[in-house]
């Protein structure tokens, strides 16, 4: 039986309390996408480390903007 991957779409993602709630989902098992504004460019300090390269296995990240 396969199990279905559950999928959560975070808005403000770099923020505080969107970095934390990446982070949980991300152990919980789902896959994340998170959306950032342009101007927030340069500021994914908080979020840096869930990035992974996409040939390697690992938790489901993706940045959109």
């Amino acid at each position: 039986m396969s199990k279905t991957r559950k999928v959560a779409l975070i808005t403000g993602v770099t923020g505080q309390d969107g970095a934390y709630l990446a982070e949980l989902l991300l152990e919980k098992d789902y896959a994340v996408h998170g959306i950032k504004r342009r101007s927030s460019l340069f500021n994914t300090g908080r979020i840096d480390h869930l990035f992974h390269d996409v040939h390697e296995m690992g938790k489901p990240f993706f940045l959109h903007h």
